[in-house]
């Protein structure tokens, strides 16, 4: 594919954080004050967002008029039309005049809803009736997790009926690229047979790559491609997305990696599009979040982010934050919107780190929690993407002694910059220690002192022995009175502590009387604060 200087100048754009921001809520308020809270945490001073990847399509509808869809007949919506509205390019326009990039991001496989109910007090799923598209063509689709099925991307129709969609919309609305958004959903080839099939995905990335070429040529301005995969190359495998040969042949600008793990292979990336002018970009979902960390604290994604950055990281992503501050979304709830996801009152964290996490520079020495990943939580595919099934948390703790080796990676020079901390420590979390047992730990084979030992400790978020439920909801998680974890501080030296992947060992060195009663490893933390 040849691409011209002005493509390459495009992809070149300075972009800090990118916003997938899926819109849907609300639909039908006034519309200026509907768009104003949409930009609210945007407008705000030192926002570092340069991009916004609007997610506002609704599958196997068009939130548009459209000669290829139907139309999706949502009330809200329909009451904007007929004031003459088109809320699409309200949005375009409104990113635009922010000085801001407007992409479209495209599901290449949704769960279908329900064209004509609202969607504001939650997605309204089809679960009475077949979407008349899948039930016309019964051959497009897989039997999978969801009843009516995803699409099917090894039959050629459909590959040519979802380019259709991407064009008329590529020559409707004045955007600067789209994003082709495979976490939703897989699987999007048979399964069992998605590696086999992978050359079928990659002549879908071609004909789009070829149309939105056609169409830049005609608007006389580039149009970018971005797609949102797997966050390890051997998950793109699993799934049938062969990025090497993307790459080869340019058919993508940007790759946005993952999106609800902190755990990202960026350099196994770096190395599959060294010598290209492609970018990577690290994608953090704070909706369906990593198990364990929804709505965290500040100093925790600016442990996430820091460790992309470090690890080269172009840009970094987010998904599925909160709109604005929480004190403007009560007052809008007050006001008669409805309280919903989508206008749900977040975390101050989201609004700090939008102005904090576009560069290595504004979190620089300052407070932080580096994490481990937990896995589970995720039931809406069957694949690799997005269900966080290797990672290593919890993890049940040998009772032999042996120790369990856990990687922690930590994008902070705490090593050199030694001086300027004020207080450091590992923080380990776990479940069925009584008092009694004795735990110990080491980081890079230095055994630590404990400094905290707290059999009381209550974690919303964790929920042994029950397995963990699916994520996402509101946020709203009650403590249980009755649960008792176990919480260990550890003390450690700076020098400790190695810019890059750490190792921590965790081991069982004296147990009370038990009989069958694993002692499980739930959450592994290192907390840094600096002067």
């Amino acid at each position: 594919m040849q691409l011209s200087q002005a493509h390459h100048d495009a992809v070149n754009r300075r972009r800090r954080i990118v916003v997938q921001y899926d819109a849907h809520g609300q639909l039908g308020a006034d519309f200026g004050e509907w768009l104003d809270f949409r930009f609210r945490y945007f407008d705000q001073p030192g926002s570092q967002v340069d991009s916004i990847f609007w997610d506002v399509g609704f599958g196997s509808w068009a939130p548009y008029p459209s000669q290829v869809l139907e139309r999706f007949e949502h009330p809200g919506l329909r009451l904007w039309w007929d004031q003459g509205i088109d809320w699409i390019a309200g949005l375009v326009t409104q990113t635009h005049q922010r000085g801001l990039e407007a992409f479209w991001n495209h599901r290449v496989s949704e769960v279908d809803l329900s064209p004509t109910e609202s969607l504001d007090p939650g997605c309204t799923l089809m679960l009475d009736r077949r979407n008349p598209l899948k039930e016309a063509h019964p051959d497009w689709v897989l039997k999978t997790w969801w009843w009516q099925g995803m699409w099917n991307y090894a039959v050629p129709q459909v590959r040519e009926f979802q380019v259709a969609i991407l064009r008329e919309v590529a020559e409707t609305y004045d955007l600067e690229g789209f994003q082709l958004d495979f976490a939703r959903h897989v699987p999007c080839l048979p399964v069992g047979r998605q590696w086999e099939l992978r050359d079928q995905v990659t002549e879908f990335l071609r004909m789009v790559r070829s149309m939105l070429e056609e169409v830049a040529a005609s608007r006389g301005r580039p149009y970018l491609l971005a797609a949102r995969i797997p966050q390890t190359l051997a998950g793109c495998h699993a799934d049938g997305f062969d990025i090497a040969q993307w790459v080869h042949e340019d058919l993508v600008d940007i790759l946005t990696l993952g999106s609800r793990s902190m755990t990202v292979d960026l350099a196994d990336f770096a190395e599959v599009v060294a010598g290209h002018n492609l970018k990577l970009q690290p994608c953090f979902d704070d909706h369906h979040a990593t198990d364990g960390y929804r709505f965290p604290p500040v100093e925790f994604l600016r442990g996430v982010f820091a460790n992309w950055w470090a690890q080269g990281a172009d840009s970094v992503a987010t998904f599925n934050w909160t709109n604005a501050p929480a004190q403007e979304c009560e007052e809008l709830i007050a006001k008669g919107w409805q309280r919903a996801m989508f206008n749900e009152p977040g975390p101050a964290s989201h609004g700090q780190a939008y102005c904090e996490v576009g560069s290595p520079d504004t979190i620089a020495r300052k407070d932080k929690v580096f994490a481990v990943e937990r896995r589970g939580g995720y039931p809406w595919a069957e694949g690799f993407f997005n269900r966080n099934d290797e990672a290593l948390l919890p993890l049940p703790l040998r009772n032999d002694g042996t120790a369990a080796q856990v990687p922690l990676y930590l994008g902070d020079p705490l090593r050199s910059d030694a001086d300027q901390v004020a207080g450091l420590k590992l923080r380990l979390v776990l479940f069925g220690a009584r008092e009694g047992d004795r735990i110990a730990a080491s980081l890079n084979g230095m055994e630590l002192p404990v400094e905290v030992c707290d059999h009381g400790w209550k974690d919303p978020q964790i929920f042994s022995p029950a397995p963990q439920p699916a994520s996402g909801g509101r946020g709203q998680y009650a403590v249980d009175p009755r649960q008792q974890l176990l919480r260990l501080d550890f003390l450690l030296p700076a020098s400790l502590c190695r810019r890059g992947w750490n190792r921590v060992d965790v081991w069982i060195a004296d147990r009370i009387a038990y009989v069958v009663r694993d002692i499980a490893l739930e959450k592994v933390e290192l907390h840094v604060q600096y002067r």
